[in-house]
């Protein structure tokens, strides 16, 4: 190349521009800012050669603190500088380069700082010159870089000291605007990630409105038509193809909407259906128990009745759950008017029931009886149930209600200070309301006494102390527990409702004193063998049979018992006296000596 070849170096930073153009044959170049007074500056073609690979590698450099670094160490090698320090703006703050040297101290920092963004003297000990220069850009100050010197730089090394500080500053906006960049089109992805995400919310939104507005309006237009239990369960199926049912608050079956209904359908244990209502109502909202979904129908706190939704493969979503809150809540409102309805009649039931027990005019008992929907008009018995561990309070006389009611015994009911009084229109079976009663109360330490047939209202009061009279034999009797029937009590038919037991007990001591004394003495069963024997209507052979012994095993006994008591049994007196006896010891006694 001739003296005339030409080496140029551009670069911009805020409103300047500069060129570098290297010199001919003496090796030196000029350096010019592009201005209203340009000076001419003439530098080595090696540094504009060592400038432009310094450009090119600031400018390639992807992070502030590589940029600084590198900087420093041309800095270093470009003339008689050290750089002392460097600084960058880290959120509106200065932060020290890790690469500061020793020199770096906290009063060249405090420097620095004073400076406010102004390029300015910095006193370094052991070096005469020392200068603060800061790397600007077009968005404000990048930092600082701290410059000493051995000795005073001339013109043309403060210029390529200028230049590299320009150089480190152009490099330093380009990736503060790189980092910019791409903070916005990470902010931009960020944006409209939440914007479509806000989307997909407000889509969803609307359709759970919208299916929500549905369940509602399905629900009213059900309340408006009375459509009952049946209808509410068949709605409940319609909008979540699941099958739905209804059940009391005992787990007894109301209404079933969908394929796969138990029939029979099972019997409720009342210890785990009382587990069940405790673990739901501990919980907000529906919860599951195994295969079903259950929401408890729960009106100011009572609960009335349990609705829930058969999902045995777990395929209930959100809106199933709120179509089941919807449906308990319009149920709740039906069960509560018919728990209202059944207050009314059941209040109703027991002043028409008190009235009966009391005596009361016929038209007017007929009138109110069709009234309530129960006829009068037929036979009907007076059934009195006592259970000692219940008193006979709201929630025994609704058990024992449904009780009657699950055995096919139409009645009508009222309570009494210990025990509860059914009017019923048939005759009730021996065990069937005992068993019942039993098992809801979970003991069976109840009586029943039952009285004879009522053929008109006027003997309903006298037909209730007979149901009294045969509870008060039970409650006497050898087997405390079950029930009894007036019209079986034989001879203790007579006996009324207060009568003094010691009188009996004197009259079974003086027939049958000497047989209790002897078999208490020598562990016999003479008291025994003689009721089995007036019960048998004095049949040897039934007799025998009946207490599991010889026929001369048994006359022996006679014998033995017309010797010890001194009573003939052919005498008719002597026979009658102890045939009453042995009932009284037997029933009324509970066969006790």
């Amino acid at each position: 190349m001739t003296g005339s070849r030409t080496h140029s170096l551009h670069y911009r930073c805020s409103d300047r521009m500069w060129s570098l153009t290297p010199g001919s044959a003496r090796g030196r170049a000029t350096l010019t800012r592009r201005g209203p007074r340009p000076p001419l500056i003439t530098v080595p073609d090696q540094d504009v050669s060592d400038l432009a690979a310094l450009s090119r590698a600031l400018f390639d450099t992807p992070d502030e603190d590589t940029i600084l670094r590198l900087a420093m160490a041309h800095i270093a090698a470009a003339g008689p500088f050290r750089a002392e320090a460097g600084y960058l703006t880290v959120g509106g703050d200065l932060r020290p380069s890790p690469k500061n040297g020793r020199t770096s101290t906290s009063a060249v920092s405090r420097r620095v700082r004073e400076l406010a963004g102004q390029d300015g003297p910095v006193t370094v000990p052991g070096r005469p010159w020392g200068r603060a220069l800061g790397l600007r850009g077009s968005k404000g100050l990048h930092g600082y870089v701290v410059v000493t010197s051995r000795s005073r730089p001339t013109e043309a090394e403060q210029s390529l000291l200028s230049a590299i500080v320009q150089q480190t500053a152009a490099a330093l906006c380009v990736t503060f605007a790189r980092r910019r960049q791409r903070e916005d089109a990470l902010e931009l992805h960020r944006l409209r990630n939440d914007h479509t995400a806000l989307q997909r919310q407000l889509i969803r939104v609307t359709a759970e409105l919208v299916y929500q507005r549905a369940v509602q309006s399905l629900v009213a237009d059900i309340a408006a038509s009375n459509g009952g239990e049946e209808a509410i369960t068949r709605a409940l199926h319609r909008l979540t193809g699941l099958p739905a049912l209804v059940e009391d608050r005992f787990g007894r079956l109301r209404s079933w909407t969908g394929p796969g209904c138990p029939d029979p359908y099972p019997e409720p244990n009342p210890e785990r259906q009382d587990e069940m209502l405790h673990s739901v109502a501990c919980q907000a909202g529906p919860v599951r128990i195994q295969d079903r979904l259950i929401s408890l129908v729960r009106p100011r706190g009572e609960i009335l009745g349990v609705l829930a939704l058969v999902d045995t493969r777990d395929e209930a979503d959100e809106h199933s759950v709120l179509a089941l809150e919807q449906g308990a809540a319009s149920l709740a409102s039906e069960l509560t008017h018919l728990r209202d309805l059944a207050d009314v009649e059941r209040r109703l039931h027991r002043e028409l029931v008190n009235d009966l027990l009391a005596g009361t005019d016929e038209a007017s008992a007929y009138a109110r009886s069709a009234a309530v929907g129960h006829d009068l008009r037929r036979s009907h018995y007076i059934v009195a149930v006592q259970w000692p561990n219940r008193p006979a309070d709201e929630a025994f006389a609704q058990t024992v209600g449904r009780a009657a009611a699950d055995v096919g015994m139409r009645s009508l009911l009222t309570r009494r200070s210990d025990h509860i009084v059914l009017v019923a229109d048939a005759r009730p079976d021996a065990h069937a309301l005992y068993e019942v009663l039993s098992r809801e109360t979970r003991t069976r330490s109840g009586m029943i006494g039952v009285s004879a047939v009522c053929t008109s209202l006027g003997e309903i009061p006298h037909r209730y102390e007979e149901a009294q009279r045969a509870l008060e034999v039970r409650r006497h009797s050898r087997e405390h527990y079950g029930t009894t029937f007036f019209d079986e009590l034989g001879l203790y038919r007579i006996l009324g409702p207060g009568n003094d037991y010691r009188e009996l007990e004197t009259f079974v001591q003086e027939w049958l004193g000497q047989l209790i004394d002897y078999d208490s003495l020598h562990h016999t069963a003479m008291v025994e063998t003689l009721s089995r024997y007036f019960s048998c209507g004095g049949n040897y052979d039934e007799t025998a049979d009946s207490l599991a012994i010889h026929r001369s095993t048994l006359r022996y006994r006679l014998q033995r018992i017309r010797d010890i008591s001194g009573n003939d049994l052919a005498n008719v007196e002597d026979r009658l006296n102890l045939q009453v006896a042995t009932r009284i010891w037997k029933i009324v006694l509970g066969g006790s000596g």
